[in-house]
C-alpha cells in the first residue's frame, strides 16, 4: 500500500471523527441536535429536522447515539488505517 494514501485516508478519517465529536458535544451542551437525513431524493422539510432533549429524548439519544458511534469508529478507523488485506 502507498504510504501516501494510507497518510491521506487517516488524515480524512481523522476530520471525519473531530466534526462527528463536535457535533454530538455541541448536540449534548445545546440539547438539541439538528438531524440531517442523507437520502438524496428527499429534499423535503422533514429531511432537515432538529431534536430536542425535552420535547423528543428518544429521537435526540438515538441520534446522539449515532453520531457518538460514527465519532468513535471514525477514530478507531484513523488509528488502525487501512489495511485492505491485512
Amino acid at each position: 500500500m502507498n504510504p501516501a494514501l494510507d497518510l491521506a485516508y487517516r488524515l480524512v478519517v481523522l476530520g471525519l471523527s473531530v466534526y462527528w465529536a463536535r457535533k454530538a458535544w455541541l448536540g449534548y451542551v445545546e440539547r438539541k441536535i439538528l438531524f440531517i437525513s442523507d437520502d438524496w431524493l428527499d429534499w423535503s422539510r422533514w429531511s432537515r429536522q432538529e431534536f430536542d432533549r425535552d420535547t423528543m429524548p428518544i429521537r435526540y439519544w438515538m441520534q446522539m447515539g449515532g453520531t457518538a458511534f460514527g465519532a468513535v469508529l471514525c477514530l478507531v478507523g484513523a488509528i488502525i488505517g487501512w489495511q485492505p488485506n491485512g
